[in-house]
């Protein structure tokens, strides 16, 4: 191991002469020993891959079977319309996730980053894929570590290390530091890894590992080990499928035999067998859900959400444990000044401030370059009125004694209008004990025990709110190295705070009936007051720490998970075996994340979500959905979206199935009840029906607007059927009554001939199915109540379907296609008459079920 080896022994193992680096002639056999700086790219799915996800649906396979058998009867019309059905389904699915990972690639960073090396006794600047063990990597404030280096020199060197380990703080690194035992990355001091990012100060390192064996390379590795799980809709719908392909066999058999028994022919009882196998599968459904699942895909995206799978959507709808990362997501990812101690003083003291600003390595820009608590200090003086720039033109550097942790502290030197001084620093306990004056309210005093004890207490209770804690003093006098006979400044105290709308959202998903769970790297101290603060945790002991959890078997986990509320101090096989116990436990659980170390847990959760700002490419490659504005609020936003197409869905289903159902009830009731009449419905009008006349209002139920109390409900379990509370029997019964109704006209119009009963029946049929359209905007309240105009794509569908069956009864060419005749006024009323009935019903029980 690297950081187990002095700097001399790693130069030799691995042949490079520090004054030279890699030679030329060395660069092509290291890179085949070691392998290349760069990972394997994601091998996209061809445009063929996509189709064959498309159709490998259940429903889809039923369809097709349909189509098939359809075309050997030579009724090309009905697999031809199946096919066309299909390939609509499927073009849609291909064009969404074509179009998502299109976006996704937009969020990539168009340019290669680009690394300092010696090469051949010159340093160079080149691209940092062309890296290879052994070389020799200059590093400096701002870079993005290329590959793992085992450090060789360090000046104030600092890594931002959140992307590998969730720790926010920089951590200070020391070429000189030798390790016996064996640590884990955060706690190897001399080392700096791939895609961490350097805060402050210098370095030289020599790289150890490339890409796929450094540290993040074995992060994401992990991904592999996770195969794509059907999410709670796809199960749902699988399992119809399978049940309407056994009701479609059952039937088809039943019609046949019962047939055969009549004495009717083979050919004419298959051909009837087929068109109610026909009837009994929704061909409109699949298109149904996968446009739904587009249009809400569409509505996240407007919401900064970018969905990579369709069916992502729908599961956030069933979510009732969302485990966020800390920072970033619910925090801002931004030191900031949380409090400011000058000893008797509200204001800030003008010492304290040129502190600040000159005893700081950090530049101010278009965005604050350096060690994130030198950033802050340098927006607090900004905001103070202080000209960062004009400020340290006036007091030129002449000198610095730089941070080191056995210090805990740094000095520098300036030329200022009053002469030479000294600014300083650093932890209480380092520059505390050098100080002894103490500017309080403005005038110099002599530093007592008293003010010594209140300058700590006021230092401890920062620490108590989990605050990191900076003091600082200065002295006049041109003795550059002398750090004593120090005038205290004050205290300032620094946190990464909330997201100002985490607090909100974090509420309307407990609201919501789901646990939100923070999982980060941080400190439990820090994690545990962020955690208050967002109401997420109200006490210590629901704080799980990285080593206890070491320590807990996967039942003692289970057992403990209803009272943990913060994972903290936690590595990626932690988070990975946090979501893994809530989803044993039969939560439906969501992660999100931004750093390489939260992409296998991202993979492992019914749903992942990746940052988009600041999130790593491993990870947003990991993931179900990116946000691309970084927010908690989004998260749940999304919850929302996603219940609420649920509800739309479900409403879609039951329509679909109920007019079915209907069809089905016709046909069967016909072959029983009036054996001699003739079939009711012909092949062709029931696929009309089912991918015309049905499938616009399903599609208008699909953008049903939302309902006011949607976040108000309790998540859905996942084993919940579609047809749970009642919705079962709700279905069953106005399937049954259509097809009642549609069968009364029948009897009615075959008073004439077959083909005007035919034409009765399948007018019934359709118009009662469009009017039993608008009893789904509500399944509970009255469609007055409910707002039966609040949906106006429903009213254009229905209005539109209605027409429609007018044209196609009374067009010559329609009549031609579909079978139909003309109706004069009499059977017209008859028709409108019984169709509206099945609204009269619906609104009747609804009455009834609110009386009770």
């Amino acid at each position: 191991m690297p950081y187990r080896m002095p700097t001399y022994k790693v130069l030799e193992l691995l042949q490079v002469d520090p004054e030279c680096g890699v030679r030329a002639q060395e660069i092509s056999a290291r890179r085949a020993q070691y392998g290349a700086n760069e990972f394997e790219r994601e091998q996209k799915a061809s445009v063929l891959k996509m189709l064959a996800d498309q159709v490998r649906d259940p429903m889809i396979i039923i369809l097709l079977a349909g189509a098939l058998i359809s075309a050997f009867l030579r009724e090309f019309i009905d697999a031809g319309i199946i096919v066309a059905v299909v390939a609509l389904n499927a073009l849609i699915g291909v064009m969404q996730q074509y179009r998502s990972e299109k976006a996704l690639e937009a969020l990539k960073d168009m340019s290669s980053p680009r690394s300092r090396v010696l090469r051949d006794g010159e340093v160079r600047l080149i691209d940092s894929r062309e890296l290879v063990v052994g070389d020799l990597v200059y590093l400096e404030s701002g870079n993005i570590v290329p590959a793992d280096l085992r450090l060789l020199e360090t000046m104030a060197f600092k890594c931002e290390e959140s992307t590998l380990t969730g720790e926010s703080d920089s951590i200070e690194k020391d070429a000189t530091l030798l390790y016996q035992e064996e640590l884990n990355p955060g706690d190897q001091r001399n080392m700096a890894f791939m895609s961490t990012i350097v805060t402050s100060g210098h370095a030289l390192g020599i790289v150890v590992r490339c890409a796929k064996d450094s540290e993040v390379g074995k992060i994401a590795s992990m991904l592999k080990e996770h195969d794509e799980e059907r999410t709670p809709l796809q199960e749902r719908l699988a399992h119809l499928s399978a049940v309407l392909g056994i009701m479609a066999l059952v039937i088809c058999a039943l019609m046949f035999i019962i047939g055969i028994i009549q004495g009717k022919g083979i050919f004419d009882m298959l051909l009837l067998s087929i068109s109610l196998a026909v009837a009994a599968i929704p061909e409109g459904l699949p298109a149904v859900v996968t446009i739904v699942l587009a249009f809400g895909v569409q509505a996240m995206s407007r919401r900064n959400a970018i969905v990579r799978r369709l069916h992502a959507v729908e599961t956030l709808g069933s979510v009732n444990v969302i485990c966020s990362d800390k920072t970033g997501t619910l925090t801002m990812n931004q030191m900031r000044v949380a409090h400011v101690f000058c000893p008797g003083s509200s204001q800030a003291d003008p010492h304290l401030l040129e502190c600040a600003v000159l005893c700081n390595h950090a530049q101010l820009g278009e965005k604050a370059a350096g060690e994130p608590m030198e950033a802050a200090l340098l927006h607090y003086a900004r905001d103070q009125g202080i000209s960062v720039r004009a400020m340290r033109e006036r007091c030129p550097r002449l000198h610095e004694i730089p941070f080191d942790s056995a210090r805990k502290r740094m000095s520098s030197v300036h030329k200022t209008p009053r002469g030479t001084c000294m600014y300083m620093k650093g932890a209480l306990e380092r520059v505390l004990p050098l100080c002894d004056q103490a500017m309080v309210d403005g005038r110099l005093v002599r530093m007592s025990a008293a003010l010594r004890r209140q300058i700590q207490d006021e230092s401890a209770a920062c620490a108590a709110q989990a605050q990191r804690v900076l003091a600082f003093a200065w002295r006049q006098g041109n003795d550059l190295e002398k750090e004593e006979g120090m005038v205290f400044a004050g205290l300032i105290s620094f946190i990464d705070p909330p997201r100002p709308e985490a607090a909100a959202s974090i509420a309307a998903a407990q609201g919501a009936g789901i646990r939100v769970v923070m999982i980060t790297g941080d400190h439990p101290l820090t994690a545990f007051a962020i955690a208050r603060q967002l109401n997420i945790a109200q006490h210590e002991d629901q704080v799980m720490s990285g080593s206890t959890l070491d320590a807990l078997t996967d039942e003692q986990l289970q057992h403990r998970l209803e009272d943990i509320r913060v994972f903290a101090r936690v590595t990626p096989v932690h988070k990975v075996r946090i979501v893994e116990a809530f989803r044993s436990s039969g939560a439906v659980v969501s992660m999100s994340g931004d750093g390489v170390n939260d992409a296998p847990s991202l993979k492992k959760a019914d749903i992942g979500i990746a940052m988009g700002k600041n999130g790593s490419d491993v990870c947003r490659q990991a993931s179900d959905m990116i946000l691309t504005d970084d927010r908690f609020a989004t998260i749940v936003d999304a919850v929302s979206e996603g219940r609420h197409l649920y509800m739309n869905i479900q409403k879609a289903v039951i329509y679909l199935l109920s007019c079915n159902l209907g069809e089905i009830m016709s046909l069967f009731l016909a072959l029983l009840c009036l054996p001699g009449a003739g079939a009711p419905l012909r092949a062709v009008q029931i696929l009309w029906i089912n991918l015309v006349t049905d499938a616009f209002p399903a599609l208008a139920l699909g953008v049903d607007p939302k309902e006011s109390d949607v976040m108000k409900q309790p998540p859905r379990p996942r084993s919940e059927s579609l047809f749970a509370h009642g919705r079962m029997a709700y279905t069953v019964l106005n399937g049954m009554f259509i097809g009642t109704m549609t069968l009364v006209a029948f009897r009615w119009g075959s008073q004439r001939d077959i083909a005007h009963a035919q034409t009765m029946a399948f007018m019934v049929l359709s118009m009662s199915q469009l009017f039993h359209a608008l009893n789904l905007r509500s399944l509970e309240r009255s469609i007055f109540r409910a707002g039966l105009f609040r949906n106006r794509w429903l009213i254009l569908t229905f209005l539109f379907g209605i027409s429609l069956q007018v044209i196609v009864c009374e067009l010559p060419a329609a009549q031609l296609l579909l079978g139909t005749a003309h109706l004069d006024a009499l059977s017209w009323v008859v028709v409108f008459g019984l169709s509206a009935a099945v609204v009269a019903i619906n609104e009747l029980a609804k009455l009834f079920h609110s009386a009770r």
